[in-house]
């Protein structure tokens, strides 16, 4: 109880409520003037501004992910908004589960996609051709797949852009039979180099913008998220929770 009043306490705090009496044509004005103010100061490109849930606060997409800013775009917070009111509910959570959802579909054909023939499910993975655990679950797509589970990979070099990693992957992702290429790739075999215009780097800057910070990366079917490895039984379990 200590703790979640501690929480409420720091909460209240931030619910002052602001004298604005604001027209719809001035909150539009305002958000536009914070907007100019945080990108200028922060150096990071804003995709979304509007209301947060929390009087007197501001929720910001940026390219970094989901933030929260005064009313005057003087103070950022990085933080977790709870509904107490609804059993602790995660605010800030769904808010970029629709986000991500929102965003996966700009990717539906950039993708590399493992198949269950008997689909129950479908995940998306930000996954990187070096990483032991991405390698591990990879290892292991036909049981996956054996119980319904398709896999979507999206691309996340761990190393950034001017990696090794990134351009093994652009390479994976433009292989004539890319799943050929992500099987070599995820064995540790050598990449054969490949060029084209692929959506790697998009893929990268997507996942940064949600959050994504380590692969692999499970996306659920509902926009919430399984940081790391999951085997395959368990993963099936999680999917059936959200039923």
């Amino acid at each position: 109880m200590k703790t979640w009043t501690k929480i409420g306490a720091v909460f209240s705090g931030l619910m002052i409520t602001l004298s604005f009496n604001l027209s719809a044509a001035d909150k539009v004005s305002n958000y536009e003037q914070v907007k100019a103010k945080l990108q200028a100061g922060l150096g990071m490109q804003i995709t979304s501004i509007g209301d947060a849930p929390v009087t007197g606060l501001l929720q910001i997409m940026t390219e970094k992910g989901l933030f929260y800013t005064s009313q005057d775009g003087k103070y950022l917070l990085q933080a977790r908004i709870y509904d107490v009111e609804e059993g602790m509910r995660n605010v800030t959570e769904d808010a970029l589960g629709s986000v991500r959802l929102g965003g996966l579909a700009e990717f539906n054909d950039s993708v590399i996609e493992y198949k269950a023939d008997n689909e129950k499910y479908v995940v998306n993975i930000f996954t990187d051709i070096t990483c032991g655990y991405c390698r591990k679950l990879h290892n292991q797509m036909d049981e996956y797949n054996e119980l319904g589970i398709t896999v979507r990979y999206l691309a996340f070099p761990r190393g950034g852009l001017n990696s090794r990693t990134y351009t093994d992957m652009v390479s994976v992702w433009c292989a004539e039979d890319k799943q050929e290429a992500m099987d070599n790739a995820k064995a540790g075999g050598t990449v054969a180099t490949k060029n084209c215009e692929s959506k790697v780097a998009e893929e990268y800057a997507f996942g940064q913008k949600i959050g994504v910070n380590g692969t692999p990366n499970i996306i659920m079917p509902d926009g919430s998220v399984i940081p790391g490895y999951q085997p395959p039984k368990q993963l099936e379990q999680a999917l059936k929770a959200l039923l």
